[in-house]
């Protein structure tokens, strides 16, 4: 269930389209709903304006695919994060047309069509070509959270003309995300540049010292440039939710 869902579910009671117990009998399986391999969320997209996203990662693809399958038979779009290629064949099968991104690890089964939702357009930066699959993942995200996505990769500090030369397009966007790895350095230096919020994301691509993006964590969030937050290691998906959520244009209710 989303805002739109119960405004019209909630029209078609008040024109008698629909009686008091069809009404209630569509209402039953909130606030949530016990499946064999999950507890799902039914009541998210009403409280959040998007719903229970699922997290690829150590579920089975039979499990993804029941809990895909309970959220569309809602009317609810399903996505999915962290999905290998394995799991991702085996659900490309199951749902011929979902759209399944391997960079990225994303995958999407539209049942109705995103709304634009944002008021500007979300930039997403990654330092380098390695930074890709996260900053992708945050890329996708955002992209079916209905905002406007623009990608800008591989223009980290250790040739930082590129950046500059896209000064323009980076001024224009209303939100940014900053991926990167190494010493992470990166969003600070965008942060110097815009009067826009920058979400850091450190990732795990560098050498021992890294520490598996330990190292780049600490130098993000001990930034000295105004306006950085930071989420955690190699989390796309967080920083696009945050970013939505900041660039989202606000629904009545």
């Amino acid at each position: 269930m989303n805002v739109r869902t119960i405004k019209k579910l909630l029209g078609d009671l008040k024109d008698g389209r629909v009686t008091v117990d069809e009404a209630l009998d569509r209402l039953k399986s909130m606030p949530y709903d016990e499946l064999d391999c999950a507890t799902l969320d039914t009541h998210r997209g009403l409280r959040k304006g998007f719903p229970e996203v699922i997290y690829g990662g150590g579920k089975s693809a039979a499990q993804i695919k029941t809990i895909m399958k309970a959220m569309s038979g809602r009317g609810e779009n399903c996505l999915v994060t962290r999905v290998d290629r394995k799991k991702g064949l085996l659900l490309k099968k199951a749902f011929p047309s979902a759209a399944y991104c391997e960079l990225s690890g994303t995958f999407f089964k539209k049942t109705h069509k995103i709304e634009p939702c944002g008021k500007g357009v979300i930039m997403v930066i990654s330092a380098g070509t390695s930074d890709m699959p996260v900053a992708e993942e945050a890329a996708k995200v955002a992209e079916y959270m209905g905002n406007d996505v623009r990608r800008l990769y591989d223009v980290g500090v250790a040739g930082i003309h590129r950046l500059l030369g896209k000064k323009d397009d980076i001024w224009a966007a209303n939100v940014i995300i900053v991926v990167a790895g190494m010493e992470g350095a990166l969003p600070s230096v965008v942060a110097g540049l815009v009067a826009r919020p920058v979400i850091a994301v450190p990732t795990s691509v560098g050498y021992g010292a890294n520490l598996g993006g330990l190292t780049t964590l600490m130098a993000m969030l001990n930034s000295c440039a105004s306006g950085v937050s930071v989420v955690n290691i190699d989390n796309g998906f967080g920083a696009a939710y945050v970013a939505s959520l900041i660039n989202k244009e606000r629904e009545q209710v």
